[in-house]
């Protein structure tokens, strides 16, 4: 079957690509720089194509709420914010992981703290990978450095989602967001029946049957025994999505005397002044992070061994970093390079950074 090439902005395409995922239903609210997301959705009218449904909530806590019941009953939904939405859905993020419950969130971040800018950022991590929410819990993060890993991953976190009944978040930016690529779409996916519902999902609240008990979703326990065991289980369904799920890809770092760490919008520019330094025949790569949670621990600590340095390049203050910082552990240098309230780095920028620290 030949390939199905659209140029497509990545907003457009995360759109696209939960339709072909089979997406149940979204539910949002607009916010620079991610609306057209929804936008898209609204116009494309997926509910005569699959019979997904697209809504828009009356807030972002609504909307992750609705998710939050969707995704009780087994259905793949999904929303998407940026920055400040996010932080408005942090409360039903959490409730919907202590619940274990799959879902699909999209954060394309803007700059902060507060309502910032609507640039490009990554001021975001530490919500993103450290549980932004309260309690002891984590979701998935992917952090797609193109269009087409903007489609890759809307079928990939819903995947990893039920896989392990946990919250998956694309975590993008404006810069991949609002740029135009040529992507090859997925082929589109059938919703799950209610029968498949019921058979590949035991754990949704689908009511009580002849052959079925009731299912109470809720991640609420008041006997504090109870949720200590409930978080022991948590941890060590993480343990094993961080021994199976890390995804990185190493950029010319077999030989490499430093190395840059980055993602997403980061990684790219980063790519770009790794050619421009070994042009001038310095040996640099570039570890690019696609999962970062779970982080990719052992493709640092193992780079830590033999390098003289690490550059940790990011779109903030300095996030990132401190996670690369604990796993080489003091056994090189690593220091940070970042653009921060929506201010846009550049490949000779990153050139003069790298040289820095040599």
């Amino acid at each position: 079957m030949q390939k199905e090439f659209k140029l497509m902005k990545g907003n457009e395409a995360v759109a696209e690509a939960a339709i072909r995922a089979g997406c149940d239903g979204y539910f949002g609210y607009p916010i620079t720089p991610q609306s057209e997301i929804m936008e898209y959705l609204m116009l494309e009218q997926p509910e005569k194509r699959t019979g997904m449904v697209v809504l828009q909530a009356e807030s972002e806590v609504a909307a992750i709420n609705m998710v939050y019941g969707g995704a009780a009953c087994g259905k793949r939904v999904m929303t998407s914010s940026s920055s400040p939405g996010m932080s408005l859905k942090q409360e039903g993020i959490s409730y919907m992981a202590g619940a274990e419950l799959p879902c699909l969130l999209v954060n394309i971040v803007r700059g902060g703290p507060g309502l910032g800018t609507i640039q490009p950022s990554q001021s975001d991590y530490f919500q993103s990978v450290k549980g932004g929410g309260h309690g002891d819990y984590r979701v998935i993060v992917l952090a797609p450095a193109s269009v087409q890993e903007m489609a890759d991953f809307a079928v990939l976190g819903f995947d990893l989602a039920f896989k392990y009944r946990i919250p998956a978040l694309i975590l993008s930016d404006g810069i991949i967001g609002q740029m135009m690529e040529k992507v090859v779409l997925p082929e589109q996916r059938p919703r799950f029946t209610e029968a498949e519902i019921r058979k590949n999902t035991p754990w949704a609240t689908v009511g009580k049957t002849a052959d079925r008990e009731r299912n109470i979703i809720t991640s609420l326990n008041l006997v504090s025994s109870v949720q200590e065991a409930h978080n022991n289980k948590l941890a060590e369904k993480y343990k094993q999505i961080e021994e199976n799920e890390v995804r990185y890809e190493a950029i010319q770092c077999d030989d490499a005397d430093y190395v840059i760490v980055a993602y997403g919008s980061s990684a790219r520019i980063a790519q770009k002044a790794v050619d421009l330094l070994r042009k001038e025949g310095k040996k640099v790569g570039l570890l690019r992070l696609i999962t970062l949670y779970p982080f990719p621990k052992k493709p640092i600590a193992d780079l830590a061994k033999k390098v003289k340095g690490f550059l940790a390049v990011e779109m903030s203050m300095g996030q990132m970093v401190e996670d690369v910082k604990l796993v080489v552990n003091g056994q090189t240098k690593v220091e940070h390079f970042g653009r921060a309230g929506g201010a846009i780095p550049t490949p000779d920028e990153v050139v003069s950074a790298v040289k820095s620290i040599m």
